[in-house]
Parts: C-alpha cells; sequence; structure tokens
C-alpha cells in the first residue's frame, strides 16, 4: 500500500496552521474524505440535484440511477444476498434505535451488551426497561478482552431476545469475536445486532458467512460524508419489522383510514434522503475496495506496533486495553500520569497541530464504572504515515517534559 501517494487524494494534508502540517490521528471519531468523495457530493449538486424515486424527469431518472448503484456497491461491500437488504440511515445511532423501536420487544425479553458500548448501543437499551424489558451486561476479560464464557453464562440464564454488541470497541480497539458471538447466540434462539462502525472501515467483513442477523455501521468513519450509515438486516427479517420512521417514500398508497407501505428497503426510509451524501458514500466504498481493506488492517497494526514498542518505555503513560497492539487495530488510548486527558490533548495540538481524540469517547459507562475521567485516544487510518507517528511520539515527550 503506498500511503504517500493515497495521502495525495485527501486535500486536507495540503493545508499548514502555524507554518506546520497537520498530523490527524482521530480517524476513530471521523475519517478524512479522499477528492473523489468529495467531487462525488459537488456531482449532485451541480449536475442532477433532484429526488430519486419521485419524479419521472431526466435528473430525477439519473439521481435515482446513482442512488440505487449505491445501495449495490453497500451491498457487495458486506457481502450481503441482495441490495434490498441495505437500509441507508444517518448514522450508526439510527440504525440501531431503528432495531429498538422495530423489533417487536416484549415485556421478560433481555437484551445483552458488553461493558464497553458507545453510548448509542446502551442508551436505546436502558429505555427499553420501559416495556419490561432486561437490558444485561456482558464483562470483559482483565486486559478488556471478549470473555465467551461469561457471555455463554448471561444466554444460559434465558430470555435473550437479541445480543446487541460492538464488533471493534471505540475505546480501546479491541476487536470482538463476531463469529463466536453469532454461533452462540443462535444456538439460543436470540438475534444479533453488531455495532460496526469501528470494524466495518478497516476489517474484512461478509454479512453471509458471519450469518449475523443486523449490522449497523456509518459513512463518516469509512471515508464517506457525514451523515450517512447503513442498517443491513436479513431480507426475512426485515419484513416482518414495523418502520420505524413514517411518512413520505414509505408508503404505496393511502387513504384517508389507510395506507400501504412499500416494501423493504423503501419502507424504513421516509422523507428526502441525503442523495448526495449517499452517492458519495458508495463512491468512499468503491475507493476502500480498491485498496483493499486487509490491507488497511496490516498497516494500522504496523503503525500501533511502532507506537507501542517506542512508548512502552515510559513508566508515566498508562495504556487501556491488550498490551500486544495486535489485539488493539487502530487504536492507542492512554492516559499519562498526573495529567488531565483534554491537556494532553491540548498540549499535543498546540505543539505540533497533532490531533488526537479526549474524553470517554462516548463510554461514560465503562470510565464511571473504572473510576477514570477519560483517557487521550490517538487512532489511525490508511493515509497515516510513520513520520505522524514518529511526530505524535516526538510531541508527547515534549508534553511529559512540560507537565
Amino acid at each position: 500500500m503506498n500511503v504517500e501517494k493515497l495521502r495525495r487524494d485527501f486535500p486536507i494534508f495540503e493545508r499548514k496552521i502555524r507554518g506546520q502540517n497537520i498530523v490527524y490521528l482521530d480517524s476513530a471519531c471521523m475519517t478524512l474524505r479522499p477528492n473523489c468523495v468529495i467531487d462525488k457530493i459537488k456531482e449532485y449538486y451541480e449536475k442532477y440535484p433532484a429526488c430519486a424515486g419521485r419524479s419521472s424527469h431526466v435528473l430525477a431518472n439519473e439521481v435515482t440511477e446513482k442512488y440505487n448503484n449505491s445501495r449495490r456497491t453497500l451491498s457487495k461491500f458486506i457481502g450481503a444476498k441482495t441490495p434490498e437488504e441495505i437500509i441507508f440511515t444517518k448514522n450508526t445511532t439510527e440504525g440501531i434505535n431503528l432495531i429498538k423501536n422495530s423489533l417487536n420487544f416484549e415485556k421478560g425479553d433481555v437484551v445483552l451488551t458488553t461493558d464497553k458500548e458507545h453510548n448509542s448501543n446502551l442508551i436505546p437499551w436502558q429505555i427499553l426497561r420501559e416495556k419490561g424489558v432486561t437490558h444485561k451486561i456482558v464483562q470483559s476479560n482483565e486486559d478488556l478482552t471478549f470473555n465467551l464464557e461469561n457471555y455463554e453464562k448471561k444466554l444460559k440464564e434465558g430470555n435473550v431476545k437479541l445480543v446487541s454488541m460492538v464488533h471493534t470497541s471505540n475505546l480501546d480497539g479491541v476487536t470482538n469475536p463476531a463469529r463466536e458471538i453469532v454461533n452462540i447466540a443462535h444456538d439460543f434462539g436470540a438475534l444479533v445486532l453488531l455495532d460496526g462502525a469501528q470494524s466495518i472501515p478497516s476489517l474484512e467483513f461478509n454479512v453471509k458467512k458471519m450469518d449475523v442477523d443486523f449490522l449497523a455501521f456509518s459513512g463518516h468513519k469509512l471515508c464517506g460524508p457525514s451523515g450517512t450509515g447503513v442498517l443491513y438486516g436479513k431480507k426475512e427479517l426485515l419484513e416482518k419489522l414495523n418502520p420505524f420512521l413514517v411518512g413520505g417514500d414509505t408508503v404505496a398508497q393511502s387513504t384517508y383510514e389507510d395506507h400501504e407501505f412499500l416494501p423493504i428497503p423503501e419502507k424504513f426510509e421516509a422523507g428526502l434522503q441525503n442523495y448526495a451524501g449517499i452517492i458519495a458514500l458508495g463512491e468512499a466504498t468503491n475507493y476502500l475496495l480498491r485498496i483493499g481493506k486487509n490491507k488497511i488492517e496490516k498497516h494500522e497494526t504496523n503503525l500501533n506496533s511502532f507506537i507501542t514498542e517506542k512508548l512502552n518505555e515510559f513508566d508515566s503513560i498508562e495504556l487501556i486495553g491488550p498490551s500486544d497492539p495486535k489485539l488493539r487495530g487502530s487504536i492507542f488510548s492512554f492516559n499519562v500520569k498526573g495529567m488531565n486527558a483534554h491537556d494532553v490533548a491540548l498540549m499535543l495540538s498546540n505543539l505540533r497541530n497533532v490531533c488526537v481524540r479526549s474524553g470517554q469517547h462516548c463510554v461514560h459507562s465503562w470510565f464511571n464504572a473504572h473510576k477514570l475521567e477519560g483517557s487521550v485516544r490517538a487512532s489511525f487510518y490508511l493515509y497515516n504515515t510513520l513520520e505522524d507517528i514518529q511526530i505524535f511520539i516526538e510531541t508527547l515527550k515534549r508534553v511529559l517534559v512540560l507537565k
């Protein structure tokens, strides 16, 4: 993978702040966008700024074709059986909430999650308590890897309707064993929803081979536009679900007394959609397919290994997650003893334009349970170089001296 060549696809790297280049290490929050994605957004507004599927004129037909092409591209991207299994959303959060509101939960049902869930995969299930649904948590191993024994024990307690779990954690980069999670859940008659926001951008994933029932992920974490996302669901399951949002573009016919919903996926895509964003999301996935996600994953692991080796010698740096960088993917999450995480992040930015995330990363529950105020999170992607990592390390050393 020629990283230097790939960087030329991203216009942000042409920008300098205070005469210095930007070192972007916050891709777990949001990835950068290549020119081809930006150009697709411009192309929509400049050449065919119309509604898909509503009007019959030449511009509408063009946007409908490109919108449908994106659905086919996303279907190929995750190995779905048919494009009908792809529902366009705003983000992972909307996809999870769609399942929360559309799956027929009843009093006594149980939802299982891990102890490291993003708020988007925690709060919806807490709210279901109002309907008498129980939310149970599977505790991780001491090194924060997934505990299959704890997981199976929770399933044996009975009445688990849905296992809704993060695939790759945005807290520490640990990837949970999705195939085992799905197989064991199905043995107990439970459905599985995976939060793929952090994994789909880098890991090879085939929903048919994985046999996962539902998968949610976001466009803004895989070089696509913000405000775009996907909920995948097995066709036979989606057809049984009631729509979450209803109105325009979800019905075939209506009278003053009744209505008839369109088939999937249209019945879940209410109102005028983000056509520019979804068309550009298709372009983003094509971009990643051309590169090869196996190459991206290997590149991320190499960078994480380099960081880990160079910073292991500093006793004041406390790593969050397994010590083996191969288990942390693209994330190096840490704290500096005696320093607030936000102060560390601000100093990295002010000293050398190193952009990292600080805080509780929308995993407040885990940090509160461990009595931690937060962490500093450096995360990288296909466009990061060894030079980026070296600048991060040298700047962090300056922070340690200045503290």
